[in-house]
Formats: structure tokens, sequence, C-alpha cells
């Protein structure tokens, strides 16, 4: 998309802003751990990271991507919640942890395989799945490899569904951040719905989740665990407080306890010393932007979701927004289209950078009002 080249700044003027100095955040903790990255999962920033893009196992991990994809069909109408998926041998006879499903089992549905992924970190019922959406394991770590591309996942490479050792079976943890924050922003409900639950009971087997910040504090909601013997003990945990949401990921931990311990240092180091503004909520108007050959002559440009910042203590005072249009706006113009970006930046360094669209459609004028604009565009 091109860009006007003269933008315009408007300040933050929607809250009334303290004159506090700025407050410089200290050191983040020292962690016993392989690498580690905490995120802001609403704009994208990392406030701490070690090791972020060094070569790690992801273990269960890759049960992230594989609920992605799950929920991704779901969507499109590919998968139905009570739809009911066979039990191949390979899933039942797959080693490491299982919701315990077999051949014999004729009712088991997408939503139970999902709790049984998600919650007890069931192998098996990653198979399931994945051979649902893609016939074969093999031909879904294509899928895999596909999406973790599109979310700028460059450091990741899938081998199967459930993150069982392969030399080719790779991730880091930036990459894992993207993707976690991917899954909440993607597929909320989802999210929301399962990956904080504490238990599951299928089969008469009752397993709990093994993300242990689920009992320990409230604020946390999600969201899953990892352990090999060569990845060693492996958390991506997400917190909100206030406005603010954070995804920390502990890789390589030394045990089921430090992993937990290590990524609530993370996320309280975060809230501590980071604070959340809400900006602007979704479908606030930002401006208005002229719009050609439209039955209106401007729309709205909003923002889909809310839009908050999490910054160090009292920088907020100091933040400085500009809003970049579209260099022209011609319509028709579907509600939800792009019509430019608004940059934060602070100290004239850009900070953040979120999409502007349409807050509604703008059909076609008639055959008068479209001449008439195609004789402005030829002069502008």
């Amino acid at each position: 998309m091109s860009y006007l080249s003269s933008c315009f700044a408007i300040f933050l003027s929607l809250f009334i802003a303290t004159q506090a100095s700025a407050e410089v955040a200290p050191p983040p903790p020292e962690l016993t751990v392989k690498a580690y990255l905490l995120k802001d999962a609403g704009g994208g920033r990392v406030l701490a990271e070690q090791n972020s893009q060094g070569r790690v196992e992801p273990a269960s991990l890759t049960k992230l991507m594989t609920a992605y994809l799950s929920f991704k069909a779901l969507k499109n109408g590919h998968l139905q919640l009570t739809q009911t998926l066979p039990i191949s041998v390979k899933a039942w006879k797959v080693e490491g942890s299982k919701m315990f499903v077999s051949p014999d089992m004729m009712n088991v549905t997408v939503d139970e395989l999902l709790h049984g992924m998600i919650i007890q970190s069931g192998n098996d019922a990653s198979i399931v799945l994945a051979e649902g959406i893609a016939v074969t394991e093999e031909a879904f770590a294509a899928q895999m490899n596909k999406e973790a591309a599109r979310l700028g996942m460059v450091n990741t490479h899938y081998m199967n569904a459930t993150g069982l050792p392969d030399p080719e079976h790779y991730t880091t943890a930036a990459d894992l951040s993207l993707l976690a924050v991917a899954l909440i922003r993607d597929f909320p409900d989802q999210y929301q719905r399962l990956y904080s639950v504490k238990e599951y009971t299928y089969n008469k087997i009752t397993q709990p989740n093994r993300n242990r910040l689920l009992w320990s504090d409230p604020t946390v909601d999600g969201m899953k665990t990892g352990h090999t013997e060569s990845a060693g003990y492996c958390l991506i945990s997400s917190a909100k407080r206030g406005d603010g949401r954070l995804v920390s990921v502990v890789l390589g931990a030394p045990s089921d306890a430090a992993r937990a311990t290590e990524s609530q240092k993370l996320l309280n180091y975060g809230f501590q010393f980071f604070e959340a503004h809400l900006v602007y909520k979704a479908g606030k108007v930002i401006n208005q932007q002229k719009v050609y050959k439209g039955t209106d002559n401007t729309v709205d440009a909003t923002v889909l979701t809310d839009l908050a910042l999490m910054l160090p203590k009292g920088e907020y005072a100091r933040v400085k927004a500009k809003v970049i249009s579209a260099k022209r706006v011609i319509a028709p113009i579907s509600a939800g289209q792009e019509l430019g970006t608004i940059q934060f930046s602070l100290d004239g360094k850009v900070i953040d950078e979120r999409k502007l669209v349409a807050a509604k459609a703008v059909p076609l004028a008639g055959v008068f009002g479209r001449a008439i604009d195609s004789i402005k565009l030829i002069f502008n």
C-alpha cells in the first residue's frame, strides 16, 4: 500500500497523562533455563529475552500449532466440534503422554480430542486431529510449516504434530511467542474455552493440566507445557492484568517446578515494571479519510481490536502517535479493509504500529458520481 508523504501527527489526548518522569526498568531476573522471552501480547513488544533466537526442541509446545490449525479448520468448516474422527493404529501406539483413545472407539469427537490434546497433552489426540485435517501426519506437518512461514516463524520446522524428538523438528523462543500471540489473537473464544481448564476426564481417566500457574496465579489463563529428556521442561504462559496481557516463553528448565517458578518470575517482572494503557477501544473513530467514487465522501478509520500499549512505567506521557493514511481510497470499500497505519513513537523512535481499517462499507456511487471523481483523480 502506498502512503501520503506528509503524515499528520496526533498527540494521545484520549487520557489525562501524568507528567511523572519515566522509570528505568531494571534488568530482568536471571533464570536457570536454556532460553526465554517475555512479550506484550497486545503490541508484540519484547520486554525481556535470553537466547530467544537459539534453536531448541519444542517438545509438546508443538501442540500449539496443531491446535492453531485445528481451530482454523473449525472456523472454515473443515471440522465440526461434534464430528467424530477415526482412531488410527499409529495414534493408538504413539509413545508419551496420552488421552487413551483406541481404534475400537467409534464416537470420539473433535471437541474431546481438543480437550485431550490441550489439557492432557495427548500425543494420540494430536495425531488423530492431524489425520482428520490432512489424512496423514506427514501431510499435516507440511501444513504446519506453511502456517509457520505465514506467521513469520522463520526459524521453525515441524516434522510431526506431537513434538516427539526429531533432528529436523525445531523452533526458537521468539517464534513460539509469535505463535502463542497469534493463537490468542485469532481464536480468542477457543483460547478462553480450553486453555485455562485445570483437568479433564476421558475414558474414566482424570488428568490435570500440567501448567502449575493455573493454580497459583489467578491472572494466568494458559497456555502449554512441554517436556522431553532432550528439551528439558518448557512452559508458555499467558496472563492478563488490567488492560495488559503478557506471554512468557520458558525453555529448558531443569524441572517441572522450575519452569513454573521461572515463568512466574518473568510475568511478575513484566507487570511490576511495565504498564498497559488502553489507547483506543475497538471501533473508536481515529480519523476520517477521503473516499473517491463512493456513496460517501469519507470513511471512518478505526482499529479492529482494543489497542493497548505496554510501556515502562511513567513513559506514556511522552508517547506520540502518527496516522499514515492510504494515498487514495477508492470505492467500493468493505468493512475492515485496510486504510493505513497508526504509529506510536517515544523520543523519536517508533515503538509500535497497528493497522487502521474501515469502520463500515462504502458502496460504489452512481455513474455520475463516479465520473466526477474520475476527473478529480486525474488532477489529484
